[in-house]
Order: C-alpha cells, then sequence, then structure tokens
C-alpha cells in the first residue's frame, strides 16, 4: 500500500477513534500514545537543521557563484509568496461570506486570551544574522540558518576548485545521508500521524467543536478552494506540473502538516519530494522551500480573513470596503514580520482586529479551536511552498535554455 494511503487510513482511524473515546478516555491517550507522536515528530525534527545546511549549501554551490541568479530566484520567490497570501485573504472573505460565520453567536463571559507581541520589520531583520549560528542551529530558527548557509555556499564559490569541489562532494553526500534518514523515518509515519492526532480529536470532541462548526467548515472550504484554484493553477500553468502529480507528489508532506501543524516538520518531507517525485531542481527546492518555510503563511492569511469577518459578525460590526483592504495590507505585510513566531496565527489575527478597531475579545472565541484550524493552515501553507518551487524551477530552467 502506498505511504500516502497508509497515512490518510491513519488519519481516518484517528479520527473515529478519538470519538469513540472521548474527553474522559484523554489521559490515558496522553500517557500512552501522545508519546509515539512526539518521537516520531522529534526524529523528523532532528533533521530539519541538517537537510536544509546541506541542501542550501549545495544549491548555493551550483550556481557557481552567480549572484544575479541567487537574486533572481529570490525576488521571484518572495514576489509569488505575497501574492498568494493576498489571494488567501481574499478567497478567506469570499467563504465566510458565503457562510457567514459568527452570526447570532453568544459572546457572554469570553475574555480575549495574551498574545506576543509581534517583532517590528527591523527587528525580523536583525534577528535574520545569526551571532552564533551553531545557537540557531540548536533552536531550530530556520531564518538565521538560511542566512548562515547562503555566506558558507558563496565563500565555497570563492575557493580555488580542489577546495571548493571536496566540500561541494563532501555537503552534497550530507544531503543525501539526510534525504535516507527522512525515508526511514517515514515508514513509521501512519502509527506516528495516528498518535499525534488521536489526541487532538479526543480533547476536541463534538460538544466543543459544535458551536464553532461554521467557523471550522469556512476555513476547510477556504484553504481546499485555496488548494485547488490557486496552487493547481500555478503548478500546472506556470510550473508546468500536472496538478494530479503535484498533488500526488505534496500528499505525503500535507499529511505531515496537517497532523503536526508545523511547517519546519513537514520541510524536510516536501524537499525530499519535491526533488524525487516533481523533478525539481535541488538548487531551486534548497533555497525556495525553507524561506517558504519561514515567510510563506498562506493557510494562516486565509484562516485570518476568515476569523476577522468571524469576530465581525459576533460582536455585530460591520466591515467595510476599506476595512477590508486594510486587512489584505496588513495581513500580508504580517505574515513575513510573524514568520516563525510560536502562535503567529493568533498574533496575525491580534494585529489585524486592532487594524480595523475589532473587539480584542474575539480572539478567546477563535483560541478554543486554534489547534483545529492549525491544522488545516499549515497544510496550505506548505501546499503553496511546492506550487510557488514549480514555477520558479520553471522559470529557471527557460531561463538558463
Amino acid at each position: 500500500m502506498n505511504l500516502s494511503v497508509q497515512i490518510l487510513v491513519a488519519l481516518i482511524l484517528s479520527v473515529c477513534a478519538g470519538l469513540v473515546i472521548g474527553p474522559e478516555g484523554l489521559p490515558f491517550v496522553n500517557k500512552w500514545i501522545a508519546p509515539i507522536g512526539t518521537i516520531f515528530i522529534n526524529f523528523i525534527k532532528m533533521m530539519i537543521v541538517p537537510v536544509v545546511t546541506c541542501s542550501l549549501i549545495v544549491g548555493v554551490t551550483s550556481l557557481g557563484g552567480d549572484s544575479k541568479k541567487l537574486g533572481r530566484i529570490s525576488a521571484k520567490t518572495i514576489c509569488l509568496y505575497l501574492i498568494t497570501t493576498a489571494i488567501a485573504i481574499v478567497l478567506g472573505f469570499a467563504v465566510a461570506g458565503i457562510i457567514q460565520p459568527g452570526v447570532g453567536l453568544d459572546i457572554a463571559g469570553k475574555v480575549a486570551p495574551k498574545v506576543k507581541e509581534a517583532p517590528t520589520f527591523m527587528q525580523v531583520l536583525v534577528d535574520m544574522v545569526p551571532t552564533n549560528p551553531v545557537d540557531a542551529m540548536a533552536k531550530g530558527r530556520i531564518l538565521p540558518v538560511i542566512i548562515f548557509a547562503l555566506l558558507v555556499g558563496i565563500g565555497i564559490t570563492q575557493l580555488d576548485e580542489k577546495r571548493s569541489r571536496f566540500l561541494m562532494d563532501l555537503y552534497d553526500a550530507g544531503a543525501e545521508v539526510c534525504y535516507k534518514i527522512i525515508a526511514m523515518v517515514m515508514k513509521f509515519a501512519p502509527l506516528g500521524v495516528f498518535s499525534l492526532l488521536l489526541p487532538v480529536v479526543c480533547k476536541n470532541g463534538p460538544k466543543v467543536l459544535l458551536p464553532l462548526l461554521s467557523v471550522i467548515l469556512a476555513v476547510a472550504i477556504g484553504c481546499a478552494l485555496q488548494c485547488i484554484l490557486v496552487y493547481s493553477t500555478l503548478a500546472s500553468t506556470m510550473g508546468g506540473v500536472n496538478p494530479v502529480k503535484f498533488f500526488r507528489g505534496m500528499s505525503e508532506a500535507m499529511m505531515l502538516a496537517f497532523t503536526t501543524c508545523s511547517s519546519a516538520a513537514a520541510l524536510p518531507v516536501n524537499m525530499k519530494n519535491c526533488q524525487e517525485k516533481l523533478g525539481l531542481s535541488r538548487e531551486v527546492t534548497s533555497f525556495v522551500l525553507p524561506l517558504g518555510c519561514t515567510i510563506n503563511m498562506d493557510g494562516t492569511a486565509l484562516y485570518m480573513g476568515v476569523c476577522s469577518l468571524f469576530v465581525a459578525n459576533a460582536f455585530g460590526v460591520n466591515l467595510t470596503s476599506s476595512d477590508m483592504i486594510m486587512i489584505v495590507f496588513t495581513g500580508t505585510l504580517a505574515s513575513i514580520g510573524t514568520a516563525g513566531v510560536p502562535g503567529a496565527g493568533l498574533i496575525m489575527l491580534a494585529m489585524v482586529l486592532q487594524a480595523v478597531q475589532l473587539p480584542m475579545e474575539g480572539l478567546a472565541l477563535v483560541a478554543g479551536i486554534d489547534r483545529v484550524l492549525d491544522m488545516f493552515r499549515t497544510c496550505v501553507n506548505i501546499t503553496g511552498d511546492g506550487a510557488v518551487c514549480c514555477v520558479v524551477d520553471k522559470t529557471e530552467r527557460k531561463h538558463a535554455a
């Protein structure tokens, strides 16, 4: 049986088992089953920094020190990420406008949770440059690791041919070792997925989810439309990849992202599959995908569009067209500012609510189901990374020809 099918079966079984067990069995599940999922995630996370470092260095060195090509890839990648993020917010508005989540909801007694303050733009720039690259690697801070790997790769291209070839072969072999380890770990993915999702379903049973089902439904439909309408179009028309082949190649990473709610955890699998199943070049995937893991938040942007309208409906506030434009603008820029910050979804939503002066108490309505919504938005985030990677890869091949 195909690994993607096995993971899908594990997802279905975990949902069914979770609904049967319910909150009453949560202590047992947390003690004996959840740790298995944690072990699986730890194995995946163990490979994030090695695979990003080795692959990115190999990608940069394969450019042969061509700074123009690196700049061109960077510009195209960032522009595409910002465009798809803006589209995601608009799509979130459209779906929420039809479903109208939050209408008639009882909001008495809701208190806004504390949300970390988003870093300023200049602070993001400062944090990009690591004072200690080893410390950044140990803490799993992907953006500083990317900067360090880029500099190492550029430095290798400045060496004489004998030394540069030795280091290029060394990092290339290191990347291949990482992919072999990831392949071994993924054989246990169905068990890991089941163990990760079961506690979530047990905790968030029907009684908790039903009152906010309209929000979950709106986010789920919006995420599905973003994947089908936007990403499949990008992959096929601009990336030259058949939509069926695209989603088949992305399926393992999508399911892993859905289960773990972590773009970083899905990154090693995404990089491996984009190269092996979609046929994308290593020099493109090694740069576009890690960058997307840190700044591309299409799913979170879509969730923000839905939730802002949900909060407005719940509190009886009418959003004007200028308010919606402000949300799109703020959300698009905030997607970079909050990249890689824990709880980024709630931080972005807090910034948007504040920008259009919606009640901050609305955060309390969303916080209870944030873990469920996070599953959908993380899945969309990494799918968007793959779609943009397809486009950049094809344009670079055309440029080379």
